[in-house]
Protein backbone atom coordinates (compact mmCIF):
# COMPACT_ATOMS: atom_id res chain seq x y z
CA UNK A 1 0.00 0.00 0.00
CA UNK A 2 1.40 3.25 -0.83
CA UNK A 3 0.71 6.21 2.02
CA UNK A 4 -0.71 9.54 1.37
CA UNK A 5 -0.46 12.77 3.17
CA UNK A 6 -3.44 12.17 4.14
CA UNK A 7 -3.25 9.31 5.86
CA UNK A 8 -0.12 10.82 7.77
CA UNK A 9 -2.43 13.87 8.41
CA UNK A 10 -5.28 11.22 9.79
CA UNK A 11 -2.95 9.61 12.15
CA UNK A 12 -0.97 12.61 13.13
CA UNK A 13 -2.64 16.00 12.59
CA UNK A 14 0.27 18.12 13.58
CA UNK A 15 1.51 17.02 10.60
CA UNK A 16 -1.10 19.02 8.07
CA UNK A 17 0.53 22.52 7.77
CA UNK A 18 2.01 22.85 4.14
CA UNK A 19 3.98 25.23 5.57
CA UNK A 20 5.89 23.31 7.80
CA UNK A 21 5.89 20.09 5.69
CA UNK A 22 5.76 20.67 2.71
CA UNK A 23 4.48 17.93 0.23
CA UNK A 24 7.38 17.48 -1.75
CA UNK A 25 8.87 16.08 1.60
CA UNK A 26 6.30 14.43 3.06
CA UNK A 27 5.95 12.69 -0.37
CA UNK A 28 9.76 11.81 0.09
CA UNK A 29 9.85 10.75 3.68
CA UNK A 30 6.20 8.75 2.68
CA UNK A 31 8.16 7.13 -0.22
CA UNK A 32 11.25 6.04 1.65
CA UNK A 33 9.05 4.56 4.54
CA UNK A 34 7.73 2.40 2.05
CA UNK A 35 10.90 0.93 0.24
CA UNK A 36 12.55 0.89 4.33
CA UNK A 37 9.98 -0.63 6.57
CA UNK A 38 8.25 -3.77 5.45
CA UNK A 39 4.91 -3.57 6.49
CA UNK A 40 4.24 -7.10 6.17
CA UNK A 41 6.98 -7.96 9.20
CA UNK A 42 4.36 -5.99 11.46
CA UNK A 43 0.61 -7.40 10.41
CA UNK A 44 -1.90 -4.85 12.00
CA UNK A 45 1.36 -2.21 12.54
CA UNK A 46 2.59 -2.29 9.47
CA UNK A 47 0.56 0.69 8.43
CA UNK A 48 1.68 2.77 11.56
CA UNK A 49 5.62 1.57 11.35
CA UNK A 50 5.87 3.29 8.05
CA UNK A 51 3.75 6.50 9.05
CA UNK A 52 6.00 6.55 12.50
CA UNK A 53 9.29 6.47 10.44
CA UNK A 54 8.21 8.88 8.66
CA UNK A 55 6.60 10.96 10.97
CA UNK A 56 10.28 10.61 12.80
CA UNK A 57 12.41 11.96 9.70
CA UNK A 58 9.56 14.56 8.72
CA UNK A 59 10.77 16.18 12.27
CA UNK A 60 14.26 15.67 11.92
CA UNK A 61 13.91 17.68 8.73
CA UNK A 62 11.84 20.01 9.93
CA UNK A 63 14.83 20.98 12.67
CA UNK A 64 17.22 21.56 10.07
CA UNK A 65 15.19 23.62 8.12
CA UNK A 66 14.43 25.88 11.02
CA UNK A 67 18.39 26.01 11.82
CA UNK A 68 18.75 27.31 7.72
CA UNK A 69 16.27 29.60 8.16
CA UNK A 70 17.93 31.17 11.19
CA UNK A 71 21.15 31.31 9.85
CA UNK A 72 22.13 28.03 11.76
CA UNK A 73 25.23 27.23 9.80
CA UNK A 74 26.82 24.76 11.15
CA UNK A 75 24.21 23.44 13.36
CA UNK A 76 22.26 22.29 9.88
CA UNK A 77 22.08 19.00 10.31
CA UNK A 78 24.08 18.66 13.36
CA UNK A 79 23.19 15.64 16.07
CA UNK A 80 20.26 15.97 18.27
CA UNK A 81 21.99 16.11 21.48
CA UNK A 82 19.80 16.43 24.84
CA UNK A 83 21.37 19.37 27.82
CA UNK A 84 20.61 17.75 31.14
CA UNK A 85 20.95 20.73 33.46
CA UNK A 86 21.26 24.98 32.25
CA UNK A 87 22.65 27.53 34.08
CA UNK A 88 20.87 31.12 34.26
CA UNK A 89 22.97 33.12 36.98
CA UNK A 90 22.22 31.95 40.32
CA UNK A 91 19.10 29.18 38.87
CA UNK A 92 19.73 25.98 37.97
CA UNK A 93 17.51 23.45 36.52
CA UNK A 94 18.82 19.70 35.70
CA UNK A 95 16.34 17.48 33.59
CA UNK A 96 16.89 13.46 34.04
CA UNK A 97 17.00 12.12 30.04
CA UNK A 98 16.88 8.63 30.62
CA UNK A 99 13.11 8.82 31.84
CA UNK A 100 12.41 9.59 27.97
CA UNK A 101 15.30 7.62 26.49
CA UNK A 102 15.09 4.19 25.55
CA UNK A 103 18.17 2.44 26.02
CA UNK A 104 19.38 0.90 22.72
CA UNK A 105 17.05 2.78 20.72
CA UNK A 106 20.17 5.31 19.23
CA UNK A 107 18.62 7.62 16.98
CA UNK A 108 15.21 6.89 17.39
CA UNK A 109 15.28 8.49 20.58
CA UNK A 110 15.67 11.89 18.49
CA UNK A 111 11.73 12.49 18.77
CA UNK A 112 8.45 11.12 19.97
CA UNK A 113 7.64 9.09 17.29
CA UNK A 114 11.40 7.68 16.64
CA UNK A 115 10.28 5.86 19.85
CA UNK A 116 7.32 4.38 19.20
CA UNK A 117 8.70 3.06 15.81
CA UNK A 118 11.65 2.18 17.96
CA UNK A 119 9.00 -0.27 20.60
CA UNK A 120 7.07 -1.45 17.55
CA UNK A 121 10.55 -2.72 16.16
CA UNK A 122 11.70 -4.42 19.65
CA UNK A 123 7.90 -6.14 19.67
CA UNK A 124 9.07 -8.11 16.53
CA UNK A 125 12.45 -8.70 16.88
CA UNK A 126 12.10 -11.86 18.87
CA UNK A 127 14.47 -13.93 16.59
CA UNK A 128 15.01 -15.42 13.65
CA UNK A 129 12.24 -15.69 10.98
CA UNK A 130 12.19 -18.60 8.69
CA UNK A 131 10.78 -18.51 5.13
CA UNK A 132 8.23 -21.78 4.34
CA UNK A 133 9.93 -24.06 1.92
CA UNK A 134 9.01 -23.55 -1.94
CA UNK A 135 8.32 -19.77 -1.21
CA UNK A 136 11.67 -18.52 -1.79
CA UNK A 137 13.79 -18.06 -4.87
CA UNK A 138 15.96 -20.63 -3.63
CA UNK A 139 13.34 -22.82 -3.03
CA UNK A 140 14.37 -23.61 1.18
CA UNK A 141 14.42 -22.92 4.18
CA UNK A 142 15.51 -19.43 4.60
CA UNK A 143 16.81 -17.69 7.65
CA UNK A 144 16.01 -13.77 7.44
Amino acid sequence: MTLARADLVAAFPEFGSVVAFPDATVAFWLGQAGTVVDATRYGAQGTLAQLLFAAHYLVLAAQSARAALIGGGANIGAPITVATSKSVGPVSKGVDAGLTSIAGAGEWNATSYGQRYYQIIRGFAGGPRYTVPGRTPLGGMTRV
